[in-house]
């Protein structure tokens, strides 16, 4: 007890909360674990010297202290409980670190909250000396009435919890709620913004997320599917177009193998025949490039399909008439050639 840190505990006691509160300030937010130490340490000598200047924050303070010492006695004993509450949600931020990866703040401030009113009601209750039962009664009638009138809110802010222990999408993933898209910006206590691929802003009320159908395109996160609907005319065989759009495919380069493309026939009417053609690429931003190049590709090896079946027919004038009708066009070869050789008699 020689030293002057006990000498002066309640200004030494004082003091050590100006140095946490500068700590954690000065360190730096990545720092979390180095600030918990800090903090930690700093906390134990603040409970030291509260002790040594005869002060115990589950007792109030002596009623025969002086007017300025009872006041900065009651100042630092009420203090230790909010010391503790923050040190102790700091702590379970570091322990959560790992399972919430650091983006998803909502549960931590709901806990933060809990422990912060209980450490305010234990105050009231020990050091205050107040009538916690009665302020639990009142607190508790208001509580009700609080929540009547938020009813809505407070909805949206259990739904966050929800989607926060629940993990349906992170921030940076591109989701689908009910009929929005675009890439999720913020997961807040009420509300998760998406930023559109137009731009612009939606925010979504949580509840609205959690009773909703919610499709989350970045997971899994190694492959994402490029769909393309491509409609030609019926006089082009199925077979011809569907070898051209397999090798239309094989040309992009920036489709993935596995899975591998496909092309497929979707239906067929009296003129026109659509098929489907499906790809898939690593990153989901690389999609309009892809659906663009494929465009490109499926282009040319169809006009050269069309060149090369127009060359192989027998360019006669009974050739040339049953290419005016479509659905001769379809013929195949060795009909064509029967019905020129009667076309040809009938002269």
């Amino acid at each position: 007890m020689d030293h002057l840190w006990f000498a002066y505990p309640l200004i030494s006691a004082a003091v050590l909360l100006v140095i946490d509160l500068t700590l954690w300030q000065w360190l730096h937010p990545r720092w979390l674990r180095r600030k918990l130490v800090c903090r930690l340490v700093l906390f134990v000598l603040f409970s030291m010297a509260l002790l040594d200047g005869g002060l115990s924050p589950l007792y109030p303070v002596p009623a025969d202290w002086s007017v300025p010492r009872h006041v900065l006695a009651t100042i630092l004993t009420i203090a230790w409980w909010l010391f503790g509450a923050r040190t102790l949600t700091v702590l379970a931020v570091v322990v959560m670190e790992p399972r919430i990866g650091g983006k998803g703040h909502l549960l931590q401030d709901v806990m933060g909250a809990i422990i912060f009113l209980v450490a305010s009601v234990a105050a009231a209750g020990y050091v205050l000396d107040l009538p916690v039962k009665g302020l639990l009664a009142t607190s508790g009638a208001v509580a009700i009435i609080f929540g009547l009138a938020v009813q809505s809110t407070l909805g949206d802010v259990f739904s966050g919890i929800v989607l926060n222990a629940t993990k349906p999408f992170r921030v940076d993933d591109w989701i689908r709620v009910d009929d929005i898209e675009g890439k999720v910006i913020e997961i807040d206590w009420r509300s998760t913004h998406l930023l559109t691929a137009e731009g612009s802003m939606a925010v979504i009320p949580n509840a609205m997320a959690a009773k909703t159908r919610i499709v989350n395109f970045s997971r899994p996160d190694h492959f994402h599917s490029v769909t393309l609907s491509i409609e030609q005319s019926i006089r082009l065989r199925p077979s011809l177009v569907l070898d051209s759009l397999e090798k239309a495919l094989l040309g992009c380069r920036e489709l993935l193998a596995q899975p591998a493309p496909s092309a497929v026939v979707v239906k067929s009417g009296l003129r026109i025949v659509e098929y489907e053609v499906t790809g898939y690429v690593k990153s989901r931003d690389r999609r309009s490039a892809v659906r663009n190049q494929l465009f490109d590709l499926i282009h040319r090896q169809l006009a050269s399909t069309e060149t090369r079946q127009d060359q192989q027919r027998a360019a006669t004038r009974q050739s040339a008439v049953l290419n005016t009708v479509n659905a001769l066009r379809m013929l195949s070869d060795a009909v064509r050639l029967r019905c020129n050789g009667r076309m040809a008699g009938w002269k």
